[in-house]
């Protein structure tokens, strides 16, 4: 029997939503906790007769939650994540650096945010308040300096890959861990 499990995040800052919804099968049971990212989840577990029930049952679950908006991610800083995730990320800060440095909170700049948060989930606190999110271009060049880091410093091919010299392939198969850094990630925020 295969453990099968899922991390969903859902962000919307305008409105005040950065939720999480994951689940996980083992053997006849599926765990499933959801919350606001950074805080205390609930927890339940369905108990069913076997695991091709829980294996039905997550589907399901998990079709219902992306139809929905929620969008596949990596639990907070924990995870692994592919050399085009960091750079679509990457990009996504300069986006909303240019939006900052004019003060401009505009749909580009709000779209840009809920994508970036949906790649690099982040606790922004209950209250979110989207045009202080990111305070100082200074606050958003140094996220940007930790994930550019990642590119530099990981697996060979990641290297590669970072000066463009790999197939288009390779950058989407390589995996980069934002664990590495994620102590110091949110530190000006």
């Amino acid at each position: 029997m295969k453990t099968m499990e899922t991390y969903l995040v859902f962000v919307d800052a305008v409105n005040n939503s950065n939720k999480f919804w994951s689940a996980k099968v083992e053997g006849s049971s599926l765990t499933v906790e959801w919350g606001r990212v950074g805080y205390n989840s609930q927890k339940k577990v369905h108990s069913l007769l076997n695991h091709q029930q829980a294996v039905f049952k997550f589907h399901n679950l998990v079709a219902e939650k992306k139809s929905k908006g929620y969008r596949e991610s990596q639990p907070q800083m924990d995870g692994d994540r592919s050399i085009s995730d960091i750079r679509r990320a990457i990009q996504l800060l300069n986006t909303i650096r240019l939006a900052v440095a004019n003060r401009n909170f505009g749909d580009t700049y709000i779209s840009a945010l809920n994508e970036y948060l949906k790649i690099v989930p982040t606790p922004l606190g209950m209250q979110i308040d989207y045009h202080r999110v990111y305070r100082t271009v200074e606050d958003i060049d140094y996220q940007r300096e930790l994930l550019n880091s990642l590119l530099a410093t990981s697996a060979p091919i990641v290297a590669v890959v970072a000066v463009g010299h790999a197939p288009e392939a390779a950058a989407e198969t390589a995996v980069v861990s934002l664990k590495t850094i994620s102590k110091k990630f949110w530190r000006h925020l």
